[in-house]
């Protein structure tokens, strides 16, 4: 059987900042240090912002495969490690070959490992019961190896690499019957009298089966020879030999090619299941992620499914979480937001505390363990714990974020200050973005009782590119509440330098919560004005949530 993965995937939340993406891969660099057995990949849910970017380009570091979904694939089920067969392979011997290893179905590839197609036990009875088709040899242009195989046979004279082009199969019972009906190049089956073989020669036969064991006497072989006929001898007698004859045929011959139901590795379990109630096979070809076969899955392999193993950082909201996380086993959570409404099947490893950025913990338990960090990765880690303070500005910001971010550009042999204002600059960069990039680059879901909510958040160190990304983001609010799939969105245009939001909305009580989050009225132009505040976490949804929670 298949061993489902047993590697670990980390990831960062959907629509992931800075801290989201370094803090998968710092955490998995801790991982691999102290589980050096284990297999850890830092994943990404959605598409990196250009800060990010810029941070990856910068350390050098490879950007995180994406990951949208955690649902159980094919993949992550025991599916039977089934050898491919040749199609050369007689039906005989596939027959043999399923009875032996007790299944149903057998896949035909080739030397690449390509599907080629698939053959049941019904395609054999099917073809077994074609008694009437004397011709079948010929026309699935068998091998003569392959006619010794079923049949047992030693050749006496001819190629044993000889394929049987035409001709039909006859029962010589008596040289009159083989002068009726045998002609060129047909197939006689014969016993041990020397007239029905010297005849069937004489006919034109391309080959004689003598049955029972019997030999041929050597003018008999000598004629053969000089009339190119192949001689085998069977241990068989004639019944028995016209029974099996038709199965020497190479399976290719019968097996189905066309319109086959095959499954990918990475196809999901639930769309597999739903095809498979719609057919009555019951084994189906898996091929892997090459498009090479790989084995066979029935519908019990599916009830033994084994779920994703993963670690999320930065986050514990089942709404900002891939899909399928329902489904997947979660083993550690390193957080430093609000416990959220994330649940999980089984114990895991909880790691939340109350700072500035999740990279903040991760350096704590790097230094809890005496691990010091290589150059690069501590250089993503400075920027996650930059990025998510705002350069130490944001009420989220404590001593401990201070503190290991002077000892990690330490490490990264950076100044922090200019450092950090190359890195705000590449990410407020606007151009060729559109709103829906602005908007989603840092775009968070949030749900209170029966509301669903999104927060989005872009920083700025100059005013210019402040307004102009206002510009674009505010029309088009309306068209992100409804691809994000909530009821209100809020857009926070945060000035780094000054300290101050400007909060933008659309949709339900937005304008309402707002004012009574804020005590305040928004102003003409269509914002709230919010000098201080620059943290979502700390500063928007604590009071957004009581706002709504007065109206609940």
């Amino acid at each position: 059987m298949h061993n489902a993965r047993k590697k670990i995937n980390i990831f960062g939340h959907k629509n992931p900042d800075t801290d989201s993406i370094c803090a998968a891969i710092s955490y998995c660099w801790f991982k691999k240090q102290v589980d050096p057995e284990g297999e850890y990949e830092a994943r990404r849910s959605g598409k990196i912002n250009l800060e990010s970017r810029f941070v990856l380009d910068y350390w050098k570091m490879p950007t995180p495969r994406l990951c949208t979904s955690v649902s159980p694939q094919m993949k992550d089920i025991d599916f039977r490690l089934q050898p491919g067969i040749d199609g050369e392979m007689s039906v005989r011997s596939v027959w043999n070959s399923m009875r032996e290893q007790d299944i149903e179905t057998l896949c035909i590839v080739n030397a690449d490992k390509e599907l080629q197609g698939l053959v049941t036990l019904r395609d054999i009875t099917n073809a077994n019961m074609n008694l009437l088709d004397n011709g079948i040899l010929s026309e699935a242009k068998t091998s003569y190896r392959n006619l010794m195989e079923t049949l047992e046979a030693d050749m006496i004279t001819g190629e044993a690499d000889a394929t049987i082009t035409k001709g039909h199969i006859f029962i010589g019972t008596s040289p009159e019957v083989i002068e009726e009906f045998v002609g060129e190049g047909d197939i006689v089956l014969v016993t041990n009298r020397y007239e029905a073989q010297i005849c069937a020669i004489e006919c034109g036969a391309s080959c004689v089966v003598i049955c029972c064991g019997s030999l041929a006497g050597k003018s008999v072989l000598n004629r053969a020879k000089e009339k190119q006929c192949a001689i085998l001898t069977t241990p068989y007698d004639t019944y028995v030999a016209a029974r099996l004859i038709n199965t020497a045929i190479p399976v290719r011959h019968i097996m189905q090619s066309e319109n086959i139901l095959q499954f990918g590795v990475n196809t999901y379990v639930e769309d597999a299941k739903k095809i498979m109630a719609s057919v009555r096979h019951r084994y189906f070809p898996i091929l892997d992620e090459a498009g090479k076969y790989a084995g066979v899955v029935s519908r019990r392999n599916m009830l033994n499914v084994h779920p994703k193993r993963v670690i999320l950082v930065d986050h514990n909201e089942f709404s900002q979480t891939d899909d399928g996380m329902d489904q997947a086993e979660i083993l550690e959570i390193i957080d430093h937001h609000r416990i959220g409404n994330l649940e999980t099947s089984a114990p895991a490893y909880f790691r939340n505390e109350p700072v500035g950025s999740t990279n903040t913990i991760i350096w704590t338990m790097m230094q809890e363990q005496g691990l010091t960090p290589p150059k690069e990765i501590a250089g993503l880690m400075l920027s996650a714990i930059l990025s998510d303070t705002l350069c130490f500005r944001s009420p989220t910001c404590t001593p401990r974020d201070v503190k290991a971010a002077e000892a990690l550009a330490g490490i990264a042999e950076v100044e922090i200050q200019s450092y950090a204002k190359e890195m705000f600059e590449a990410g407020e960069d606007l151009t060729g973005r559109s709103a829906e990039d602005i908007f989603f680059a840092d775009f968070k879901v949030f749900t209170f009782g029966d509301l669903k909510f999104g927060v989005s958040q872009s920083t700025f160190m100059t005013e210019k590119n402040r307004k102009a990304a206002e510009a674009l983001v505010q029309p088009y609010l309306a068209e992100a509440a409804a691809k994000s799939g909530v009821e209100m969105v809020f857009y926070m245009a945060t000035d780094t330098l000054s300290e101050s939001t400007e909060m933008f909305w659309h949709g339900g009580e937005a304008e309402e919560y707002l004012r009574k989050a804020f005590h305040k009225k928004a102003e003409p132009e269509g914002y709230f004005n919010l000098p201080g505040v620059v943290s979502r976490k700390k500063q928007v949804i604590p009071p957004l949530r009581m706002a709504m929670q007065a109206e609940a």
